[in-house]
């Protein structure tokens, strides 16, 4: 029996827009504006690819969670030799690493050409960012980080969107860009780009995030699939329409400054075509993107942690036994580390860390495919739940994209 869906639209949608806000920031704002400047929109297909392969992957968690009532990573935990799952931190300490500079210089980027100060500006933003995130996080609640969240969406989508309007496009080398990948798009330079971008794109790691808003939403049973796939589908279209104006507007805008350059140029290029209240609204719009997607990391990966923390060294748990909100030290700890321990990286170019963010981010992809296909089974969540024909194929084609992007790099390496 399907469950009837909630009155409220931020009740349906919250979650997808949670995690489109979480991914958007870092991933499409600077990633999608690199990736543009350097490919033009011949990436463009890239966007909408990434988007997909991050919808099938992120219905396939939520199955995974309203099958069992545990989450992915709880069960993929509990199932793993106890040496091997350590791995799993291996991954994340650097991955946290890396997404919280990016984050953190994004914001600090932002805010600087907003509001410049003198010396060293895009540290002292990035650090009070930072800073004021924490703060929100640790003595807000789920509903003042969703309003937040909300309200970063609106802003980043409507004044982004609107500057891709106001430079303008050709329309038939966007349909080109959208349709036919161009072979720019599979070597060299432009590859690294390409993954980065579809890495980028809607998130990696935190695709895992999902399972904790659905929770908090009070998703638990299976009936509440269809829920979540309306919410991932309206959450991962506002992610590629973003990332799609992103490219457009990169390709335009020279991009190759680093730090406040690339906001810098992306608003000044704004300002010759609309004028300074159009600059204005962009760098609003930017900062309202990269903002909204450090609040989102700073909540919820910490969520990661403490269930890894919990998970690790024990047996399969009892559905119950999943925390509705591990917010004890584990989880406490862990939020200070991402808000404080990234500030020393201030010597890696903007560029360079955005790059690092999206191809290390995208190294997870293929991962969390590949457990997908082993937990989504018939014997373990039962047959109404289980991978069917269109998410075997979504999965095996994530995988396959990967591998081939890995291949041609080591190729074109050696």
């Amino acid at each position: 029996m399907t469950a009837p869906l909630k009155s409220n639209p931020l009740h349906i949608i919250g979650p997808g827009l949670l995690v489109a806000a979480t991914g958007v920031g870092a991933g499409d704002l600077a990633m999608g504006a690199f990736a543009g400047s350097t490919l033009g929109p011949a990436v463009l297909w890239a966007v909408v690819f990434g988007a997909l392969l991050k919808f099938v992957l992120s219905e396939g968690l939520a199955r995974f969670q309203l099958a069992t009532g545990e989450t992915l990573l709880a069960g993929a935990l509990a199932r793993t030799p106890r040496p091997a799952r350590y791995l799993f931190l291996l991954y994340l300490l650097p991955w946290s690493w890396f997404v919280g500079l990016a984050l953190i210089r994004a914001c600090g980027a932002t805010a600087q050409a907003l509001l410049p100060l003198p010396g060293p500006g895009i540290e002292i933003w990035g650090a009070l960012h930072s800073l004021l995130g924490l703060l929100l996080v640790w003595r807000g609640g789920f509903a003042l980080f969703e309003k937040l969240m909300s309200l970063g969406v609106g802003i980043m989508f409507l004044t982004v969107i609107a500057t891709a309007v106001a430079l303008g496009f050709d329309a038939q080398e966007v349909m080109r860009g959208l349709l036919l990948p161009s072979a720019s798009s599979f070597s060299g330079e432009g590859l690294t780009w390409t993954v980065g971008l579809i890495g980028g794109v809607g998130g990696t790691l935190t695709l895992l995030c999902y399972g904790y808003w659905i929770r908090e939403e009070g998703r638990t049973q299976p009936e509440d699939l269809r829920t979540c796939r309306i919410d991932l589908a309206v959450g991962f279209t506002v992610t590629a329409i973003f990332g799609l104006a992103m490219v457009l507007i990169g390709s335009r805008v020279e991009t190759s400054g680093q730090g406040s350059g690339l906001i810098v140029a992306l608003a000044g290029e704004l300002e010759r075509e609309l004028g300074t209240g159009a600059r204005l609204a962009f760098l609003i719009g930017a900062w309202g993107a990269v903002f909204s997607s450090l609040l989102g990391v700073w909540q919820a990966v910490p969520f990661i942690f403490a269930d890894f923390w919990r998970r690790v060294g024990r047996e399969l748990p009892a559905p119950d036994e999943a925390p509705q909100q591990p917010a004890g030290k584990p989880y406490r700890l862990y939020m200070l580390a991402l808000a404080i321990l990234p500030l020393a990286g201030f010597a890696v170019s903007f560029k360079q860390a955005q790059k690092a963010y999206g191809v290390v981010g995208a190294v997870f992809l293929p991962l969390l495919a590949i457990t997908l296909l082993w937990l989504n089974r018939e014997a373990i969540v039962g047959k109404a739940l289980a991978n069917r024909w269109l998410s075997w194929l979504g999965l095996f084609v994530t995988l396959a994209f990967f591998l081939g992007a890995a291949g041609l790099k080591y190729l074109g390496s050696g």
